[in-house]
């Protein structure tokens, strides 16, 4: 298997995380981003969405989009869950992960893509145009904001995201304050205590440095 990735890549990072927490060790192929390889005829025979990351399994066939990657790496090498032990386990992660990247991952990446200069018609990535919508910009801070107001509630009452132990729920949420903080410039606020002594339990595991 290998990883198409780049280090700039939150969605990569994703992904680099939940590899490191498991401890599988998988070559990692670099696509520069910067140098638009994503465009290349090379990187469109292997996805054609010309997105990162994407694995590559030893058949031949390739996965996309993280959580398909996830799950995947998660069947593969049982060892150290992310996604819980059991069913109500899963459902629980599974529902506050799909609320870190809604509430928060989606519209931190929304606001980003929608003001950057060099992704002038590049507001949503893949392979169609779009026009950036300014105006979104503003609302997508918004949406960030209240995402940790309200994670900031739900980690007064629990240890991690999804409840007692690290999952996937932690990695986007860990990813979303990260890329929030560099291209917004959209620090935890003071106020969110909670969330804020999370980050510096999570922000000091090795895998963060993925």
């Amino acid at each position: 298997m290998k990883l198409y990735h780049a280090q700039s890549s939150p969605n990569s990072r994703r992904v680099r995380i939940f590899i490191a927490e498991k401890g599988i060790s998988l070559p990692l192929h670099p696509v520069n981003l910067r140098e638009k390889e994503q465009f290349s005829d090379w990187f469109k025979a292997i996805n054609p969405r010309q997105q990162v990351p994407v694995l590559v399994l030893d058949d031949g066939r390739t996965l996309a989009e993280v959580p398909a990657i996830w799950r995947y790496l998660e069947e593969t090498f049982p060892e150290h869950p992310l996604f819980g032990a059991d069913a109500v386990d899963e459902a629980l992660i599974t529902m506050w992960e799909r609320r870190a990247e809604l509430d928060g991952f989606a519209p931190a990446m929304e606001g980003v893509r929608n003001d950057a200069t060099g992704l002038k018609g590049r507001a949503l990535s893949g392979p169609h145009d779009y026009d950036q919508i300014p105006e979104l910009v503003e609302r997508s801070k918004r949406r960030v904001s209240d995402f940790y107001e309200d994670f900031n509630s739900r980690l007064e009452e629990a240890h991690f995201v999804a409840g007692d132990d690290f999952s996937v729920a932690d990695i986007t949420a860990l990813v979303t304050v990260d890329f929030a903080t560099a291209e917004l410039k959209m620090p935890l606020p003071a106020s969110a205590y909670a969330f804020r002594r999370w980050y510096e339990k999570v922000a000091a595991r090795p895998s963060a440095k993925a």
